[in-house]
């Protein structure tokens, strides 16, 4: 995986939303922009620098593993899963 910083605007938005990803392909939301200038860019690559000198592998929760295993088991024995 490797890292990268996402600038977007949506269709008829006023303001950019920025977002980095780290090696691990997480998703880190650094904030809102109305406009794009030299010194927020640097502010972005600095808070980017940050987040991935720090970056870790998010561990799944006990019950996000839980359920992933009855959804599996679910399908083993031929039934369809539901979330319900």
């Amino acid at each position: 995986m490797s890292r990268k910083i996402v600038i977007s605007k949506y269709q008829g938005n006023t303001h950019y939303s920025v977002h980095v990803y780290d090696s691990f392909n997480q998703e880190h939301h650094i904030g809102y922009s109305s406009v794009l200038s030299e010194s927020f860019n640097k502010e972005i690559h600095k808070r980017a620098e940050e987040i991935w000198s720090k970056e870790v592998k998010k561990v799944p929760s006990l019950m996000s593993m839980a359920i992933k295993q009855c959804v599996e088991i679910d399908i083993k024995n031929g039934m369809t899963p539901s979330l319900d």
